[in-house]
């Protein structure tokens, strides 16, 4: 076939593209055509996104559901951990000195350009001067200055905050400059300054402060209830005219993904994460409702703790990685909606991501094999599993509990309190499931999860060669020499780390179809990023 060729389906499609730019239709009744043209809702909603036929409307209330809520929330970006819920409203009033876009590439936000020294270790950002705090203060370089010492304050540490503040060797204010003056030098700081424990305030604010909500970004605090419901309201002195398109947006917890869907479907919400992976296709077919969904970095763990006996030994971890059948957390579980893990974080869409891996399977033989290098004819665990980890942890746990009946491993799974469960259970208990929403670069990954000095190591690892190469490969220029320490640190979490990563999961969105977004939304969080109040809109 040649180039030139155009196919049925082409040619449908070009009509269809002219008779929207002539008539000016709306996207329902674009969709309504399309699939009398015989093109499928799918099909015709991408070309909808991709010829910028949805230009963003101004105005309506945005009606968020997600999970995760907890009566112990905080708006502080500091201390907010494990809740779409909570992150989503926090990162519609606050902004970062950069943000990624929908391609996970760092670009600015509060500030308007960056430049970097030839080793990069210091990092010059360039403040914009029309961005005013939402109680009028101006922002000003000390405002990030005085934001990025909160981040550094141990008492207050947030997990991504601490470890990328404590690679900081001074940071000051030059004119309309933030000076950031690295330890070691990183190649990735732009990227690490998106984390939404770096959000801004104005200086002087304290713990307290933070929950007036004063921020810089498209929407102010109107109401806060732990737990229930965040509300938002525009902010009519932002500074962006692409972002912000609603009047107001609530952010209702409501931690039973049946729940969630039964809100959908009746009206009373516009758009759910994490909707049932058993009924999302059939949710995708009623009239209303569209699904959205992105392949990113998202994956799924089951932490053993290595400093607690029995996971202190390698072989037992090694056992444990081999009875888990992961194929069919895949089948059951997600039903297809992401790909194998390999017991490393990277996903296999990254740069470095390490493919010369074997890929891990169920192996009942190399189970008991470790077991009896351990001294071991038979072992004895407990798992502990809830769903606000991820949608359908109780019944992964409960198919690891028979799987791994087959390699002489005995699982009891206690079932946890949904609230409260990232203080209580996770980074607590021995062995237990958890959830990552990935990270934009290896480095930033790596180091909340895995280095000696994280608060959020989950799995209590202290490995030296681990974290000798996390350090030069950090500082590393060279891709090709970057790559090969990267290698190596996926291999060490691979044959010696306490994580199994059986799964990585899309992002699914369920929604109103009369929500309007961008072509393409970012994967490389949870809800467009936690940007959806930000990047979406109704078109009708």
């Amino acid at each position: 076939m040649s180039k030139n060729h155009k196919t049925g389906d082409d040619i449908k499609q070009a009509e269809l593209v002219k008779f929207v730019q002539k008539s000016g239709v709306t996207r329902r009744e674009f969709l309504r055509h399309a699939v009398a043209a015989g093109v499928t809702t799918t099909a015709a909603a991408s070309l909808w996104s991709a010829n910028s036929m949805a230009a963003p409307k101004k105005g309506g209330h945005l009606r968020v559901g997600s999970e995760g809520g907890s009566n112990s929330d905080v708006i502080d970006p500091r201390r907010a951990i494990g809740t779409n819920q909570l992150t989503c409203p926090i990162m519609s009033m606050f902004d970062t000195l950069t943000h990624l876009d929908e391609n996970g590439a760092p670009v600015p936000s509060l500030c308007e350009s960056w430049e970097a020294s030839a080793d990069a270790k210091t990092w010059r950002f360039k403040l914009r001067k029309d961005i005013e705090f939402h109680n009028g203060k101006t922002l000003e370089p000390a405002d990030v200055i005085a934001s990025y010492a909160y981040a550094d304050d141990d008492a207050n540490a947030h997990g991504d905050s601490r470890s990328i503040m404590a690679n900081l060797a001074d940071k000051k204010v030059d004119g309309d400059y933030v000076v950031l003056s690295l330890k070691s030098p990183n190649a990735d700081l732009p990227i690490l300054l998106t984390a939404y424990g770096l959000l801004i305030a104005p200086a002087g604010t304290t713990t307290e402060d933070w929950e007036k909500g004063v921020g810089t970004g498209p929407y102010m605090l109107e109401d806060f209830d732990p737990g229930v419901r965040f509300a938002v309201q525009r902010n009519p002195n932002h500074y962006r005219d692409d972002e912000g398109h609603f009047d107001s947006a609530e952010f209702v917890n409501i931690q039973d993904q049946a729940s969630r869907t039964n809100a959908l479907r009746s009206g009373e919400m516009d758009i759910i994460n994490r909707p049932d992976p058993k009924t999302t296709n059939l949710l995708g077919k009623v009239p209303g409702i569209r699904l959205l969904e992105s392949a990113g970095n998202q994956h799924y763990t089951m932490p053993m703790r290595v400093n607690e006996e029995p996971f202190a030994n390698l072989d037992v971890r090694q056992a444990v990685k081999w009875g888990v059948d992961r194929e069919a957390i895949l089948e059951k579980i997600l039903r297809g909606y992401g790909y194998l893990g390999n017991d490393h974080p990277i996903g296999r869409d990254q740069q470095y991501f390490n493919g010369e891996l074997p890929q891990r399977v169920m192996d009942p033989d190399k189970a008991t094999f470790h077991l009896k290098k351990a001294g071991l004819t038979s072992l004895t665990l407990e798992l502990f599993a809830a769903d606000t980890a991820w949608i359908g942890s109780v019944d992964a746990a409960q198919l690891v509990q028979e799987s791994a009946k087959q390699s002489a491993i005995n699982i009891k799974v206690t079932r946890a309190a949904e609230d409260g469960y990232w203080a209580d259970t996770w980074n607590v208990k021995p062995w237990c499931l958890s959830y990552w929403g990935g990270r934009a670069s290896e480095d930033w990954m790596f180091t909340a999860a895995y280095s000696a000095e994280s608060s959020w190591n989950e799995t209590a690892m202290q490995h030296d060669r681990f974290n000798e190469l996390l350090l030069a490969a950090r500082g590393e220029l060279d891709t090709n020499k970057r790559r090969e320490r990267y290698y190596e640190m996926q291999e060490i979490l691979y044959d010696r780390g306490g994580a199994v990563v059986p799964v990585f999961s899309s992002y699914v969105l369920a929604m109103s179809d009369k929500l309007g977004h961008a072509s393409k939304i970012s994967s490389s969080f949870d809800l467009d990023a936690f940007r959806v109040a930000r990047n979406f809109w109704f078109e009708s």
